[in-house]
């Protein structure tokens, strides 16, 4: 009985001391993004100042692997299209250590349209907090950052009532201030890279 006690306390210990190990700052709204510059998966140079759009950027974290991506992604092409006609650019970023160059290779160009990136060791996503895939940042035309969070508050897409992207994008491109600026994002977490020592 002592020995399940111990062991059941370690494992409690295990769950909630996870979180802190594994906690990061995460980018304020009202950020400037002193940019960025990535591979994508063909192995081409990027930056953020030749993907930014003209009213704004949308990255995007992704996943090879994630089910919760696989079940976004026709409504995360469906804003990138939508948008990208609008003048707001979608630029997908991969984070994940536990995929591999084939595999995110084979998964962009299966599933996006749009530039996709690879986050080397997660450093990109480290530098603006992102947790979980798909994970949202929008970037105004002046580079700050001015919605962070979910697509929407549905991951089925079956019962969507609140379009957290699209009500921001919307009220951003009318010249409205963004009603609800951070939203809690949702999916599954990104694989970090794990520190040496």
């Amino acid at each position: 009985m002592k020995f399940k006690r111990i062991i059941l306390a370690a494992t409690v210990l295990a769950v909630f001391a996870v979180p802190a190990l594994a906690s990061i700052d995460v980018m304020p709204i009202g950020t400037k993004l002193d940019g960025f510059s990535m591979k994508d998966p063909a192995g081409a140079e990027h930056t953020y100042k030749s993907l930014k759009g003209d009213k704004g950027t949308i990255v995007i974290f992704l996943s090879a692997q994630c089910p919760v991506v696989a079940a976004y992604n026709d409504r995360i092409n469906e804003i990138a299209n939508a948008y990208a006609a609008k003048g707001i650019t979608m630029v997908g970023i991969y984070s994940n250590y536990t995929e591999d160059l084939a595999w995110v290779t084979r998964h962009s160009s299966e599933n996006y349209k749009f530039t996709v990136l690879i986050d080397e060791n997660n450093v990109f996503a480290d530098r603006l907090g992102a947790s979980f895939t798909p994970e949202i940042y929008y970037f105004n035309s002046d580079d700050v950052l001015d919605y962070h969070g979910a697509i929407d508050n549905d991951r089925s897409g079956s019962n969507i009532t609140r379009p957290f992207l699209k009500t921001a994008l919307n009220e951003k491109l009318s010249g409205k201030a963004i009603s609800e600026q951070s939203t809690r994002a949702f999916g599954c977490s990104i694989k970090r890279v794990k520190a040496e020592g």
